[in-house]
């Protein structure tokens, strides 16, 4: 039996956009001679599609969708990913389901089991878990037709009470196909592979997997769909990042040659394509064309809008200067330097005459206190004030430039550079973005190399550094490490040699500063742990904040 596997990137709520692509690839199926298409997980919908769930009219859609693509469905079969309504007088109204169509008919649909309800997960809040387990045929085989997380309660430490594929087997499948939606991070592909593969070893059969691609919002989906021979042997891996399709022969799985070992891509590289990716599909399935960004001779938006002008091009991207009576002439070259090895547009708006106005303003309110942080803040408000007033008089989209250090210990301005539609580096750290700005750099200097080597600084007083605030970033970003993505108290970290007092008043920071980032863009995901849908803490708290 032939199956294809077409690897999609589909467009929440798009419904006529995603019946468009899933037809074509049923049509590049069938010419191809494929008996079966794999479509991902709630691919129909596009993933997640989160409260869309609450609308019945929603639901209709994309079961009126199932129905249309069914009519094109009368020489090849299809499996596709779909919410579907729960038939039973209990539990929740959804269920998230495999459709399996067959002669151009609707003839099983089978329901997810194991619904995860962890970090950007929230799938119980709309969906029952199935509670049948069987088999498809098709042609004479027998499919165990499992969704996502339905393979991952395998190994020592089960999250589950239940393992839907231990089930299925009893029934001696020939092969399992796995429908999924496995969303982004740098450490995934290798953790999803790892699953897989401890699911061949076991149940000693071939695996089908197929991924979404593309980018949701803050949600980066890698691809990376790959069928894997009963002997545990990769066959093929789709492409990361990237659309792609296939056609695999079940019966001379094993006659295919090993795919080759390549050096698998460096995390850097991993992080660069997926924020390309993310930044390109944001504007694309918004409809939004052009972007802005404050351009200060930093390494923050150095690295920004070299990433946004290869996503969309740097004739799309708008750079803006914004120099203060405290910006030093190099910061302000390293920035001309770079838009002009980019090939943007950029304009010089000196903030100085807005500055002194608004201090004469305030000055009958500050009288003569000295200069502080408010006087700080004020610059960065007033950078925000013409950032967002250039976007709304040309319709440019102002892409945040703040790292996840920076939001992470509140080390920025509310309405002032933390303004943006869109965050491309608020789940990268600080020495990260070091590392990113090299990659960058890899073929040729992009980015000028006194922007990546001189002590980071706001530039909003004389001689400002980052380091008079904060730790050197190399201590601080371990301790967020250790405390946002590894989940570690202040003992643990503590007892691994950081100093006592640093310790204790960088997660004060962060607890204290949860405020600042509920009012952040959108943060494009990468890593195992992000701010945002993923990372759920309360404003109004005590622990570690005092």
């Amino acid at each position: 039996m032939k199956i294809a596997l077409a690897q999609i990137n589909y467009h929440i709520g798009n419904f006529k956009s995603n019946i468009e692509k899933i037809t074509n690839a049923i049509i590049k199926a069938k010419s191809q001679g494929a008996d079966l298409v794999i479509f991902a997980e709630l691919a129909i919908s596009g993933y997640p599609p989160r409260d869309f769930l609450e609308f019945n009219d929603f639901v209709e859609k994309c079961n009126s969708a199932i129905k249309q693509i069914a009519k094109d469905c009368a020489d090849i079969a299809v499996v596709i990913g779909s919410p579907t309504f729960n038939s039973a007088a209990e539990g929740k109204p959804l269920h998230n389901s495999a459709v399996f169509i067959n002669d151009g008919k609707i003839q099983y649909e089978h329901h997810k089991s194991l619904l995860p309800n962890y970090d950007i997960f929230d799938e119980y809040r709309y969906f029952e878990p199935g509670k049948k387990f069987e088999i498809i045929s098709l042609k004479g085989k027998k499919i165990a037709l499992t969704i996502c997380e339905d393979l991952w309660n395998i190994g020592n430490d089960p999250l589950y009470t239940i393992n839907p594929m231990d089930e299925i087997f009893k029934y001696d499948p020939d092969f399992i196909v796995n429908i999924a939606a496995s969303p982004f991070n740098y450490k995934q592909a290798e953790i999803r592979k790892s699953i897989l593969l401890k699911n061949v070893k076991k149940y000693k059969l071939p695996l089908f997997y197929i991924n979404h691609v593309g980018a949701q919002t803050e949600l980066l989906f890698d691809g990376g769909s790959m069928v894997i021979n009963k002997e545990g042997e990769i066959i093929e891996e789709l492409k990361y990042f990237e659309e792609d399709f296939k056609v695999f022969d079940t019966d001379n799985l094993k006659t295919y040659p090993a795919k080759e070992t390549k050096n698998q891509p460096s995390k850097m590289e991993l992080i660069h394509d997926a924020l390309v990716m993310g930044v390109r599909n944001y504007f694309q399935k918004l409809d939004f064309k052009k972007a802005i960004l404050g351009l200060s001779g930093g390494i923050d938006s150095a690295v920004t809008l070299a990433i946004a002008a290869e996503a969309l091009g740097s004739e799309n991207v708008k750079a803006i200067l914004l120099p203060s009576e405290f910006s030093s002439d190099h910061s302000v070259n390293d920035a001309k330097i770079l838009a002009e090895n980019i090939g943007c547009k950029y304009d010089i708006i000196s903030i100085e005459e807005a500055y002194k106005s608004f201090t004469n303003t305030l000055s009958p309110q500050f009288k003569n206190l000295s200069f502080g942080l408010t006087e700080e803040n004020l610059q960065a408000r007033i950078r925000g004030v013409i950032l967002m007033a250039l976007s709304n008089k040309f319709g440019y989209i102002v892409l945040n430039t703040s790292n996840k250090s920076e939001a992470a210990v509140g080390y920025g301005t509310l309405y002032g550079d933390m303004n943006g539609g869109l965050s491309i580096l608020g789940d990268v750290y600080k020495t990260e973005v070091f590392e990113l700005a090299r990659y960058i750099n890899r073929n040729t200097e992009i980015i000028p190399e006194n922007t990546i080597t001189k002590p980071p600084s706001a530039e909003l007083r004389p001689d400002q550094k980052d380091s008079d605030s904060l730790p050197d970033y190399e201590i601080l970003d371990e301790i967020l490490y250790q405390y946002i993505e590894l989940r570690n108290g202040p003992k643990e970290i503590i007892a691994q040699g950081f100093d006592e007092q640093i310790v204790k008043k960088t997660l004060k920071l962060v607890n204290t500063n949860e405020y600042k980032r509920y009012q952040t863009p959108p943060i494009l995901r990468v890593s195992p742990k992000a701010f945002g849908m993923g990372r759920r803490i309360p404003i109004v708290a005590k622990y570690l904040s005092r």
